[in-house]
C-alpha cells in the first residue's frame, strides 16, 4: 500500500472533463488505448512512452487514463510540463507515491539540466515504488534531445507508441461523437465542411464544435452550413 503522502498540485492544472477514453476514437490506436486502460487500473507495463504530432490526442489519452483511475480507487495526476517549467522541478516532489503519474509535453524540458536531473531521480523513485508512469512528447525518445544520457536511456525502457492521427472519415466520426456527447446532432455534410475549411488538428476542430454548440444554443438554431459560415465568418 502506498504511503498516504499529501500532494500539493500546481494551481490551474485540472483534467478536462471531456478528455476521457469514451470520447476518444481509437481507430488506429487500439493497442495504446488498451494498454492505457490497463495502466489506469494498475495492470500491465509500469512505464509507457507516447508520441505524436500535435492534435493526434496524446494529451486526451493521458487525461483519460487519469479519469479512468478514479473509479478504480487509484490516485493519479496529469502534469503538462510545458505549463510547469517556470515553477521548477520541485512540483514532482512526492508524486512518486501516487498510483499513476502522467507527464505531458516532455519535449518542453529537453535540454534543461535542472529538469532533466530531477526527472531522472523521479523516474527512479516512482519505479522503486512500483507505481505507474506514462509520458508523452511530440517525437520519439531518441529524437527528444535529452542531454542526460541516463535519463535518455530510461525513456527507452518501456513500451513506445506512436499515436496515429485520424483520416478524414475518422475525423467525421469523431466530430459526430463529440457533438452527440454535447447533446446535438452534427450531419456528415457539416462535419466534412468543417474539416475542409478549418485546421486539421482535432483539438482545433473540437474547439470550433464547442463554439458552434454554444452559438446554436444562444440562437436556438440547428448547426447547418449556413449557420457555421455565419458564426465563424467564413
Amino acid at each position: 500500500m502506498n504511503n498516504p503522502v499529501p500532494i500539493q498540485l500546481p494551481l490551474g492544472i485540472a483534467l478536462r472533463d471531456d478528455a476521457r477514453f469514451e470520447t476518444y476514437l481509437s481507430r488506429g490506436n487500439e493497442l495504446v488505448c488498451n494498454c492505457l486502460a490497463q495502466v489506469a487500473i494498475g495492470e500491465g507495463d509500469i512505464f509507457l512512452y507516447l508520441w505524436g504530432t500535435p492534435g493526434v490526442g496524446c494529451s486526451h489519452l493521458l487525461q483519460g487514463a487519469c479519469h479512468a483511475s478514479d473509479p478504480a480507487g487509484r490516485t493519479a495526476v496529469y502534469l503538462p510540463l510545458d505549463e510547469l517549467t517556470d515553477l521548477g522541478p520541485g512540483v514532482l516532489d512526492g508524486m512518486e507515491h501516487l498510483d499513476l503519474v502522467c507527464l505531458d509535453n516532455l519535449q518542453a524540458i529537453a535540454g534543461n539540466r535542472e529538469w532533466e536531473e530531477a526527472l531522472f531521480h523521479f523516474f527512479n523513485r516512482i519505479r522503486s515504488e512500483n507505481n505507474f508512469l506514462v509520458v508523452a512528447a511530440d517525437r520519439p525518445p531518441r529524437q527528444l534531445g535529452i542531454q542526460l544520457p541516463d535519463l535518455a536511456s530510461r525513456f527507452t525502457w518501456g513500451m513506445v507508441f506512436q499515436v496515429q492521427g485520424l483520416d478524414d472519415d475518422g475525423k467525421v466520426i469523431a466530430l459526430q461523437v463529440r457533438a452527440q456527447s454535447r447533446g446535438f446532432e452534427l450531419s456528415e455534410e457539416v462535419a466534412r465542411f468543417l474539416i475542409h475549411r478549418a485546421s486539421r488538428s482535432m483539438q482545433d476542430l473540437f474547439d470550433l464544435l464547442d463554439q458552434l454548440d454554444n452559438a446554436s444554443l444562444s440562437a436556438q438554431r440547428k448547426v447547418t452550413i449556413p449557420f457555421v459560415k455565419q458564426v465563424l465568418g467564413w
